[in-house]
C-alpha cells in the first residue's frame, strides 16, 4: 500500500472516455491530453503487440484492412464494451504510459465513463483491465452522466436535462436530474450501424466492396440525416464485386441519407421510448430545455433537425461533441469527493 502511495504522488490522475472507436484521456488542468483510435496491432493468433508493444491508436488504425496474413488490427471493444481483455488492457496500459510520458512505474487514479446499460460481468472486466494497466484506483461512471457534466448541463439540480450520446458503438439516451438517471436507454445502434448501413448499400447498388474506413469517410463528408440545401457527392473506390477488380463510382447524399434512414430511425425511437417513460413533471422542462446532442454521430448532418421534427422539441448540438464525456469524466475526478455524496457511483475499490 505504500508503495502505491508513493507511487500515486508521481502520478497524474486521469478521466477516459473508452470508446468503441477512439479512446480519450482527459487530466484536470490540461484538457484532452490523448484522442486516438482504440486499436490494436497484434501477431495473428497471439495477443502479442507488434512494435515493442506500441502499434496502438493511430499506429495501429493506419493497418486496418492493410494487414498481411500475419498482422490483426484489432478493435477490442465491441458495441461499448470490451470483447477482448487482454487486448484492451495493453491498450489502456499504452494509453496510461503515453499520459505519463512512457514512464512504466505509475500508478493513477482513473476514472473511465461506461455505457449506461452494461452488465455486471461487464463492468467487472473493465475494472480488471484497468487495474492490470497499472490503475491505482477505478472509478466508472455512466456515458450519460459523464457527457452531461462535461456539456455543463445542471443535472445536479431539480430539474431535467436530457443527452442524447452517439457514440461508435452505443446511444446513450438518457434524462437526468438531481445527480441521477431517471429515464434512459442504452441502444447498440451507433456510428459503427452507419458505416455498416453505408457498405450494405454500396454492395447492394453498385457490387462494390468497401472497408469501414472508406465507409467513415463518405459519412463524414456526404452523409445526411435530412435533405440538404445543396445536395453532395463524391466518388468511391473499392473492388467490384463481380470481376475482383479495383474500381470507382460516383455516390450521391441522396443515396447515402436513404441507406441511413434505417439506424437513424432506430435511434429516433429510442429517444421517444425515454420520453414516453419520463415522469410529467421532467418532461414539462423538457419542453423549455430540450435535448442535447453529443458524440460524433451528433455531427450527422441535419439529425437535430430530425430528432426536433420527430420530438417537438428543440434539439441543440453541445460544445465540442466528441470530447463531453471525457471532460465529464475529468471533472467528476476534479470533484470526486462532491460528486460521490450526490451521485450513486460505481467504485472498484470498496
Amino acid at each position: 500500500m505504500l508503495f502505491d502511495s508513493l507511487l500515486g504522488m508521481f502520478s497524474v490522475d486521469m478521466g477516459i472516455d473508452l470508446g468503441t472507436c477512439n479512446t480519450l484521456v482527459c487530466v484536470r488542468g490540461e484538457g484532452i491530453v490523448l484522442n486516438e483510435p482504440s486499436v490494436v496491432a497484434v501477431r495473428k493468433g497471439t495477443n502479442q503487440v507488434l512494435q515493442n508493444g506500441n502499434a496502438v491508436g493511430l499506429v495501429a488504425k493506419e493497418m486496418l484492412g492493410k494487414t498481411p496474413g500475419s498482422i490483426a488490427a484489432v478493435r477490442p471493444l465491441k458495441d461499448g464494451v470490451i470483447a477482448d481483455f487482454d487486448i484492451t488492457e495493453a491498450m489502456l496500459g499504452y494509453f496510461i504510459r503515453k499520459v505519463h510520458g512512457g514512464r512504466r512505474f505509475i500508478r493513477p487514479r482513473v476514472v473511465i465513463a461506461v455505457p449506461s446499460g452494461i452488465t455486471a460481468v461487464e463492468k467487472r472486466a473493465v475494472y480488471g483491465s484497468a487495474e492490470r494497466a497499472g490503475a491505482r484506483r477505478v472509478y466508472l461512471i455512466q456515458e450519460p452522466m459523464a457527457a452531461g457534466i462535461g456539456s455543463g448541463l445542471p443535472i445536479a439540480e431539480a430539474r431535467a436535462s436530457m443527452i442524447v450520446d452517439i457514440g461508435g458503438g452505443t446511444t446513450e439516451v438518457a434524462i437526468m436530474s438531481l445527480a441521477d438517471i431517471s429515464a434512459s436507454e442504452s441502444l447498440r445502434v451507433a456510428g459503427d450501424d452507419l458505416d455498416e448501413a453505408i457498405m450494405a448499400h454500396m454492395k447492394r447498388t453498385y457490387n462494390m466492396q468497401i472497408g469501414p474506413q472508406t465507409a467513415e469517410q463518405i459519412k463524414i463528408q456526404i452523409g445526411s440525416a435530412s435533405p440538404l440545401d445543396e445536395e453532395l457527392s463524391m466518388e468511391v473506390r473499392g473492388r467490384d464485386m463481380i470481376s475482383g477488380l479495383p474500381r470507382k463510382t460516383i455516390v450521391t447524399s441522396q443515396e447515402i441519407r436513404e441507406a441511413l434512414r434505417e439506424p437513424v430511425s432506430q435511434i429516433l425511437d429510442a429517444v421517444t421510448h425515454t420520453l414516453e417513460r419520463c415522469e410529467p413533471e421532467l418532461a414539462a422542462d423538457l419542453v423549455d430545455n430540450g435535448i442535447h446532442l453529443c458524440g460524433g454521430g451528433a455531427l450527422l448532418r441535419g439529425l437535430d433537425k430530425v430528432m426536433a421534427d420527430g420530438t417537438g422539441l428543440e434539439v441543440r448540438v453541445v460544445d465540442d461533441p466528441l470530447s463531453c464525456v471525457a471532460r465529464g469524466t475529468s471533472v467528476y475526478l476534479e470533484n470526486l469527493h462532491e460528486w460521490r455524496k450526490t451521485m450513486e457511483t460505481d467504485d472498484g475499490n470498496p
